[in-house]
């Protein structure tokens, strides 16, 4: 099992908007059938204006796929625009899950 974390560092004022998005979101994601399951969480402490959006894969392979998958699709392209503008950087975390 793949744990994936897209962490993004939002711009300030944005994480209102931000989640209200994510949850768009999280709806084409499980559209696509892009995961296995999906969380959107916010920072409690440290970096401030951090939402991260968790998806789990079977493999990495499945987790290529479901990139290529997900990037491909007309819905997801029109998010992507209206997300980008209110993030100021981010980066991805893949684990391996142990147990």
């Amino acid at each position: 099992m793949i744990v994936v974390r897209n962490v993004f560092q939002l711009k300030f004022g944005k994480a209102k908007e931000a989640k209200e998005l994510m949850k768009e979101g999280v709806a084409i994601s499980n559209r696509l059938g892009h995961a296995k399951a999906t969380r959107v969480l916010t920072d409690v402490t440290g970096s401030f204006y951090t939402l991260v959006f968790e998806l789990s894969f079977p493999s990495l392979a499945e987790l290529e796929r479901g990139q290529q998958a997900i990037t491909a699709d007309s819905g997801w392209q029109a998010w992507y625009a209206k997300m980008v503008p209110l993030v100021k950087t981010g980066h991805r975390e893949i684990f391996s899950v142990v147990e």
